[in-house]
């Protein structure tokens, strides 16, 4: 057993956990800690999607009352039925996407520095965003529209492209769609489950023939690094946000993303992909 293969798939899963959430791209992040430890390839792609769902397993774990209620309420409950179609309005414009164009995204996409160019970017839309004054008309995410939902569904389409961020554009549309940022940052958490769920899955059908045992094992070290991470760092954020505003994050990945942009681009780190 490779040790130092294994200590590089936990590293992998906790910064999985620590960044799914918050508004600066997991995979931006993946892809360009992945390439620094030389963890490369068509595997380590399905690895760095695998692995989300460890993420997505810690916003289930965190939010299980609400899960459960919906659940049993769906057959017979009015606002559980609206909430679960919402969620599912929001989730069809990524997935309609998603499938027409994964294979362009993994085998182009994946690329460090263009992965930087998009944290730079985003960095600076969601400071427009901030800078923009508004009253929120939308408090809970119960008290969504259909019309709501299919606008964050929208921007959650943009963060097909590696280093927008799902959480970053799901939740900087449900503001420009009136959305509170409770109410938009949890209901990016609910999308995530269904979007990244499908998107796993879907992936890890497409890269079966590229998963062996010692794979699995990779995987599942992963996840449940990831898990846990992705439970600490929840917490934190839902009570980071009821005092601050996402400009910290903007600014993060407006330096984060400019440093890697300048060490790709003038040779002093040489990434591989």
């Amino acid at each position: 057993m490779d040790i130092l293969l294994y200590l590089k798939a936990a590293l992998l899963g906790l910064l999985e956990g620590a960044t799914e959430f918050l508004p600066i791209s997991s995979t931006g992040h993946l892809i360009i800690a992945a390439d620094l430890l030389d963890f490369t390839g068509e595997r380590a792609k399905t690895f760095t999607i695998f692995i989300q769902l460890g993420a997505i397993l810690a916003i289930v774990w965190h939010y299980r009352a609400k899960v459960t209620s919906v659940a049993r309420g769906v057959g017979h409950d009015r606002a559980a039925r609206r909430f679960v179609a919402n969620l599912f309005i929001a989730f069809l414009p990524a997935a309609v996407l998603g499938l027409l164009l994964h294979s362009t995204i993994k085998a182009y996409l994946f690329n460090p520095v263009l992965v930087a160019a998009a944290l730079v970017l985003g960095g600076f839309v969601i400071l427009w965003i901030e800078s923009r004054q508004r009253t929120p008309r939308i408090e809970h995410v119960d008290d969504m529209r259909w019309q709501d939902a299919l606008k964050v569904g929208v921007a959650q389409s943009f963060a097909l492209f590696p280093g927008v961020s799902r959480a970053g554009a799901t939740i900087m549309g449900g503001l420009l769609s009136g959305l509170s940022r409770q109410a938009a940052t949890e209901f990016s958490f609910f999308l995530a489950v269904p979007t990244m769920f499908a998107a796993t899955l879907y992936d890890l059908y497409k890269s079966r023939d590229l998963i062996h045992t010692e794979e699995a094992a990779l995987l599942l070290t992963g996840l449940v690094c990831a898990f846990f991470s992705a439970l600490v760092v929840v917490k934190a954020f839902l009570a980071f946000i009821a005092r601050h505003d996402f400009r910290f994050f903007a600014w993060y990945r407006i330096v984060f993303g400019g440093v890697v942009l300048v060490l790709g681009l003038t040779g002093v780190v040489h990434f591989n992909s």
